[in-house]
């Protein structure tokens, strides 16, 4: 017999896995502020089952303002009897960690907003063993709704109850499992605030920044073997941002993590190159954390970016944003965001310099 779902829940537990890139686990912040506002006094806490431990997006998400707690627990997949999966000895370790977390937080509500796997249904009905909260899940595929005390449709079936066009936005995902506390997104966005080390590295960039000229945010990016096919050809960039800087004189901050100095290394000589001066181009590649991001971005008027973390980071603080896709990806748009398909770097620029243009107009910060 299914546990009552609570009037009011005070701790809320949120279980994920899939992927740890920093984009992936900020799409699920519009979900948690819909939670926030459907219960403003109800604490949230993440576990996340992670394959990719001490990966980047981790502290920024503990410092997350919406989160009470955010705990990433490796998981760590193999082959047993040649089934791809999580074994015994992974488990061993697993379970008294989520055990620990179920008696230290208490949630009187468990949500797994996995659709796949069969992880992180285990890690909910575990964590139910240690508290009275009710079990709530996604019915992706036949029988899985069973492992829950309430679950909402599968992916597919949610995209046609809300008429979603095929592959749905990424950010709907999460609302799969709300549906089954009759909870929408209604338009929620993804939602981030700078965070105490965003603030520190602002206040310590403001003063290296000239006074008078708009910020326009670059973030090249894909710097790892895995995401080079999502990066813009720097050539591609260096004539839309030199046209750019020709209508509008702007202070361009390139941001980037430490393996992205040398694209952003690359893309200024090329500038040099082509245009000549780059003095109005300031590199801060590999200076900030993600968390410290936060503050490089509150200072920007704008943000161009490729398919990236910082992409979706700036979407979520509400900055006027840019996405470059080299090829389309509607699931990976946000509605907030201006979007250029590149084709790969081939593509026109005009495309680009007029987004970018239109977005310091709009947004009161054009300078001739």
């Amino acid at each position: 017999m299914p546990r009552p779902l609570p009037v009011e829940p005070h701790r809320i537990l949120l279980i994920k896995s899939h992927s740890a890139g920093i984009g992936d686990i900020l799409r699920s912040s519009a979900a948690w502020a819909v939670l926030k506002k459907r219960w403003p006094d109800a604490e949230l806490h993440l576990v996340f089952l992670t394959r990719w431990p001490g990966y980047p997006s981790e502290a920024l998400i503990r410092d997350h303002h919406l989160l009470a707690s955010a705990h990433f627990l490796p998981m760590q997949e193999g082959r047993f009897a040649g089934i791809r999966g999580v074994g015994p000895r992974i488990w061993r370790r697993l379970l008294p960690e989520l055990r620990r977390i179920a008696q230290e937080v208490q949630p009187d509500l468990i949500i797994d907003h996995e659709p796949f796997g069969i992880e992180t249904s285990i890690a909910a009905r575990w964590v139910r063993r240690f508290c009275a909260a009710p079990t709530v899940g996604v019915n992706q595929v036949l029988g899985r709704g069973w492992l829950y005390d309430y679950a909402g449709p599968g992916l597919q079936e949610y995209a046609r109850r809300h008429e979603l066009s095929w592959p749905m936005d990424y950010t709907e995902r999460d609302f799969a499992a709300l549906a089954a506390l009759g909870l929408e997104r209604d338009g929620q966005r993804i939602v981030l605030q700078e965070t105490e080390a965003g603030r520190a590295f602002r206040e310590a960039l403001s003063a290296r920044l000239p006074v008078g000229r708009p910020v326009i945010g670059l973030n090249i990016g894909c710097g790892t073997r895995d995401a080079e096919r999502k990066r813009p050809a720097i050539g591609f960039l260096v004539e839309a941002m030199g046209q750019v800087a020709a209508a509008s004189p702007h202070i361009l901050l390139l941001t980037g993590a430490p393996n992205e100095r040398s694209v952003n290394q690359s893309y200024l000589g090329q500038y040099a190159a082509h245009w000549g001066d780059v003095g109005h181009i300031l590199d801060i590649a590999g200076q900030t954390t993600p968390s410290g991001l936060t503050g490089a971005l509150a200072i920007c008027d704008i943000f161009v970016s490729s398919d990236s973390g910082p992409y979706h980071m700036a979407v979520a603080m509400g900055l006027p944003t840019l996405a470059l896709f080299n090829f389309p990806s509607p699931e990976h748009y946000h509605r907030e965001a201006s979007v250029v398909v590149t084709g790969n770097g081939s593509g026109d620029s005009d495309a680009m310099v007029s987004s970018i243009l239109r977005l310091l107009d709009k947004n009161k910060v054009f300078m001739s």
